[in-house]
């Protein structure tokens, strides 16, 4: 995995790294290794996770052909006190 610091600005590329380490599920896979899981609690485990899966992917097919509606939109976020406001037009 490969992130650019653009002008000296590591924060921002910790920001991006932590998300994309976030997307691939690295940190999911780490808190699972800390402790031993018996493979019969495993197949449970994945059994589980690939009934999910396949439930939202039908999900999201059914809303795609519009058999169900559509997820409602959320509203965007209140800005956060002592964060810079975008200049009045």
């Amino acid at each position: 995995m490969q992130v650019l610091v653009r002008d000296n600005n590591v924060e921002q590329a910790l920001r991006v790294l932590k998300k994309k380490l976030q997307r691939e599920g690295v940190f999911r896979e780490m808190k699972q290794r800390r402790a031993y899981e018996k493979p019969s609690e495993k197949r449970v485990r994945e059994a589980g996770e690939a009934v999910r899966r396949a439930k939202k992917l039908a999900r999201k097919q059914a809303q795609r052909e519009g058999l169900l509606p559509a997820p409602k939109r959320k509203l965007p976020l209140k800005p956060r006190a002592g964060a810079p406001r975008p200049p009045a037009a």
